[in-house]
């Protein structure tokens, strides 16, 4: 099937066969037609399939015959969940739209407020944005969705990931035009579908290749570490390999990706770093140098397993495993793209051993194990991922190797405090207060032996409640030299009361009149 079959526009064929596009792919060929009838749709495809071009290319088409009304407001709008992959989008509809004339922008965090305002205030035809940003500026009544037609939701499972769905919920009930919506994600279980039946009405569903799906063009690797300098190390030695010309090292955090850019910098690499903390315009210069081969180590986070278009990518390193087997898949897809070959390289550490065993059984794909000369790991492969043949509570603590935990002490027992059940009826332990040896006494032989409890010490000496009055010291006995008739009987001490107490004020005759009276009478 060719482009033509599918009934697009004359202009944005033209637009295709200037580019080299000739034959569209499996998910452009069959959600295209149905866009173009007017149906909602939920598609899921693997990653670099060309999902971008499968809903750009039905919008230009809409854009193709004028809109009745005459108004600054978009006609498509499309919602991202990071600023790259809105770049990527906006780039690919000017693109594809060029001999159309489509007027399009991007509103993303990060750039400034007063360049938004001037491209908002502009007539739009396709304004790709982040949820965040656009609620700030329709709250502000700056962006007009009177004549919107179509809303697309781009990467539909990261937004809920990153937990902007509240506010995609929130745009679509502002708006009140009749519009198509199309829904894109890599997988449509879960939420996803439930976030689609509250959207989407009557939608037609499509899947092409599941995300669980293993990449052919892609070889999948990895390497047990034994520690940090150990996967330093190895990591240094694989970046100096032939055939490693490009590639994208993922950290879990951003303080880490600084970090390991410099000091691969410092060791020779042309390296940058990627992140959410960088300001938009660091962003963008640094992927324009990674576009350009001006850097061939590009250490980031997960803002960029999605969104990343680059051609000659050839290695992804996982520097850290990602926290969810979904980003594997995305994160790998950023190599082997348009039919070209890919290498993707794990690095597993002692405590990564769960994160291993999720990410294969999502993929249903068992990663092959290397290890390089020089650079093999003191650790066996058991004591990486193994888990299964370890007691459940030494689970957790692979980094130890086999030394017991805490949690496999035996059970205290209240009884008599053993830890052996079949010890502790034969062997008690030994009473540790006389009242507890005389319940043990009374229990075990009927009979209690004649002690007499003593309750704590003073001043090194027990003492004890058995005495007699007469026993005791001169000091402790109670005076009685005294009759109970000659003790006199309580009475209340009553205190008396000074002259100056009781009276704030003198008397009136007595009261002397203030300074300032005498002073003005003087002045009379």
């Amino acid at each position: 099937m060719s482009f033509e079959s599918l009934k697009l526009d004359p202009q944005i064929l033209r637009a295709l066969n200037s580019i080299g596009y000739k034959t569209p792919t499996p998910i452009q060929e069959k959600s295209i037609p149905l866009i173009l009838e007017g149906h909602d749709l939920m598609a899921s495809a693997q990653t670099g399939t060309g999902k971008t071009a499968a809903f750009i290319l039905p919008a230009l088409n809409l854009l193709a015959t004028p809109h009745p009304v005459k108004e600054r407001g978009p006609r498509i709008l499309v919602l991202t969940p990071t600023r790259e992959l809105a770049m990527q989008i906006n780039e690919a509809a000017r693109k594809y739209g060029q001999f159309i004339r489509a007027k399009t922008t991007s509103i993303v965090g990060g750039m400034p407020y007063p360049l938004q305002n001037k491209l908002l205030s502009q007539p739009l035809d396709i304004l790709i944005a982040t949820p965040g940003r656009l609620l700030d500026h329709m709250e502000r009544g700056r962006i007009n969705l009177s004549r919107l037609q179509m809303l697309v939701l781009d990467e539909a499972d990261r937004m809920l990931d990153m937990g902007f769905i509240p506010d995609v919920k929130k745009i679509c009930s502002a708006i009140n035009t009749k519009h198509q919506t199309l829904l894109f994600s890599a997988t449509l279980d879960g939420q996803i579908s439930k976030i689609a039946k509250d959207l989407l009405h009557n939608p037609k569903s499509i899947e092409i290749s599941h995300s669980k799906e293993k990449h052919e063009n892609i070889t999948q690797q990895m390497y047990y570490v034994d520690n940090l300098h150990h996967k330093n190390k190895l990591l240094e030695h694989l970046l100096i390999q032939p055939g490693v010309t490009q590639s994208i090292i993922f950290t879990s955090t951003k303080r880490h990706a600084d970090l390991l850019s410099d000091e691969l910098y410092n060791t020779g690499h042309k390296t940058g770093a990627l992140h959410g903390d960088m300001t938009q315009g660091a962003r963008n210069r640094t992927l324009t140098k990674f576009r350009h081969k001006d850097i061939s180590v590009l250490v980031a986070t997960d803002v960029a397993a999605r969104g990343i278009d680059v051609n000659g990518i050839t290695h992804v390193i996982n520097y850290d495993l990602p926290k969810f087997a979904e980003d594997y898949v995305h994160r790998i897809g950023r190599t082997g793209r348009a039919k070209k070959v890919g290498v993707a390289i794990s690095f597993v550490a002692p405590m990564d051993g769960k994160s291993l065993r999720d990410i294969e059984k999502y993929t249903g794909h068992k990663i092959e194990v290397k290890v390089m000369e020089g650079f093999e790991p003191k650790l066996k492969s058991r004591d990486h991922v193994s888990d299964e043949k370890r007691p459940r509570s030494n689970r957790g603590n692979r980094s130890f190797g086999d030394k017991k935990s805490f949690g496999d002490k035996k059970p205290f027992r209240k009884d008599f405090g053993s830890r052996d059940g079949a010890k502790r009826d034969s062997e008690p332990r030994k009473p540790r207060s006389p009242f507890e040896k005389k319940a043990i006494e009374k229990r075990l032989f009927g009979k209690t032996s004649d002690i007499k409890p003593t309750f704590g010490k003073s001043f090194g000496e027990k003492k004890s409640f058995d005495r007699k009055p007469s026993d005791r010291k001169p000091s402790e006995r109670i005076s009685t030299d005294r009759k109970p008739s000659e003790r006199k009987p309580f009475e209340k001490k009553t205190f008396a009361r000074k002259p100056s107490e009781g009276r704030i004020f003198k008397k009136s005759s007595e009261a002397k009149p203030p300074a300032s009276r005498e002073r003005r009478k003087s002045r009379v």
